[in-house]
């Protein structure tokens, strides 16, 4: 129960990670409320979980689930920040502007906002733990996923800017990037792999807790590679 007493807020709560995440920062003792488009107090029957059905897509939408949580719990030690999207099959030259946008959108400006958003509060408590999902393709691109990579890239500096301008407030922001998770979604976009190594969801859950408990207090800014078997 490393992280009994603390206030979590998980954005993609609910899902292939989140799901696993979820649970396992459930498991650790941790309040728990859980960010998703569609999600339920029924998705976890568990005491400690709260759902908050939302979107991150600007600042005034973010700053509203960070005040929901400090109403309800008065503060927010932990944010673990899921969201995110693939897209590709297309060279950058090929790449159209939705696409881009959509990128952009799903794994930048989301943490973006949500992060700003926590911010202030961490702050004022002098203490905070944020930790970020990225992807291998953020050090490791690869041809035709070229925006899902530079948005990942661009999630990976904003997140060691944030423990740069915060290390004198008893605070700490780390990135976790996973190869190929062995998820359903997965799976069926490619069925013919080897799944045997890909990352399970669950080892990014433990390392996840672990970051935002107070053993890992010292590390900060820190992009942790998980590879499973493609390493």
């Amino acid at each position: 129960m490393e992280l009994h007493g603390k206030v979590i807020l998980i954005t993609g709560a609910k899902g292939g990670l989140g799901t696993f995440v979820t649970n396992s920062f459930l498991e650790a003792g941790a309040q728990v409320f859980g960010v998703s488009r569609s999600i339920a107090g029924s998705d976890f029957l568990h005491p400690n979980f709260s759902a908050i059905a939302a979107e991150l897509s600007d600042g005034d939408r973010a700053r509203q689930v960070a005040d929901t949580v400090v109403n309800k719990a008065g503060r927010i030690d932990g944010l673990v920040h899921l969201v995110g999207a693939f897209a590709g099959g297309k060279s950058v030259a090929e790449t159209d502007d939705a696409t881009f946008d959509k990128m952009l959108d799903l794994n930048l400006r989301s943490a973006f906002h949500v992060i700003q958003a926590v911010l202030p509060i961490m702050q004022a408590q002098g203490s905070g733990r944020i930790v970020a999902i990225g992807s291998k393709a953020a050090v490791e691109p690869a041809a035709m996923a070229g925006v899902y990579a530079a948005s990942k890239a661009a999630l990976v500096s904003l997140i060691r800017t944030v423990a740069r301008e915060n290390a004198d407030q008893h605070m700490s922001a780390n990135v976790v990037l996973p190869g190929t998770m062995d998820t359903p979604a997965n799976r069926a976009a490619d069925p013919n792999a080897d799944f045997s190594k890909w990352v399970h969801p669950c080892q990014v859950a433990k390392l996840l807790v672990h970051l935002v408990s107070d053993q890992a207090s010292q590390v900060s800014g820190a992009v942790i590679p998980i590879y499973g078997g493609e390493a």
